[in-house]
């Protein structure tokens, strides 16, 4: 079976990742080095390296890998920043991000969902990440700023939370929009000033809480 998903995750890099643009060889790696299967409950691990989204309980899922590495490239990552997750999920994106950044703050609402990716992440050597539950649409205030934030599901508009945390030089990236339909929103800061550029159309699952659905 491990033989399978090594035949899998290597057609999954070349043809979802490299064969769809994404360049920045940290993710092929992070990607290469980080078992997806893992993450994924035992009935789906047959399907872990498909490209599509699969449920992980809770009404959550993982998302496709594409999507993964698309939002990492998006976050425009040097390799030195703290990044602020919103969302843990199966925690597959958080490895990812642990992977090439100093430290990932990752946040959950949903402590079951939590604690199970935390212990696949574990598992892997990664120590560079640390865990709440909590409402993540007003963010880990503990710890801002933030270089960069990655947002995980949908929310109507930005968290104000989320500005206020991000560092004056610092990026989000996160699905705006409907509960049905979001687009993928590049927030920049630059002291004072807030940019917003909207990308592709995605769907996520909704963020749940007071800034969000």
């Amino acid at each position: 079976m491990e033989n399978n998903f090594a035949v899998e995750k290597s057609r999954m890099i070349k043809e979802q990742l490299r064969g769809r643009g994404i360049k920045d060889e940290r993710i092929i790696q992070a990607f290469r080095d980080t078992p997806r299967h893992l993450f994924v409950p035992q009935g789906y691990r047959n399907r872990a390296y498909a490209d599509r989204p699969l449920p992980i309980g809770d009404g959550q899922t993982i998302s496709q890998p594409y999507i993964v590495a698309f939002m990492t490239e998006l976050l425009e990552l040097a390799g030195d920043e703290r990044v602020l997750e919103i969302g843990t999920g199966s925690g597959f994106q958080t490895a990812i991000l642990a992977r090439i950044v100093d430290e990932v703050f990752t946040v959950e609402r949903n402590g079951d969902l939590q604690a199970r990716g935390e212990s696949v992440i574990k598992s892997l050597g990664i120590d560079n990440v640390h865990y709440s539950v909590h409402d993540g649409t007003v963010g880990w205030k503990r710890y801002a700023p933030y270089e960069r934030i990655l947002g995980t599901g949908g929310v109507p508009e930005v968290p104000s939370s989320l500005l206020d945390q991000l560092d004056e030089d610092g990026l989000i990236v996160i699905p705006v929009g409907s509960k049905r339909q979001q687009r993928l929103y590049k927030v920049k800061k630059r002291g004072q000033k807030v940019t917003y550029s909207k990308g592709v159309y995605c769907s996520f699952v909704p963020l749940v809480g007071s800034e969000g659905w």
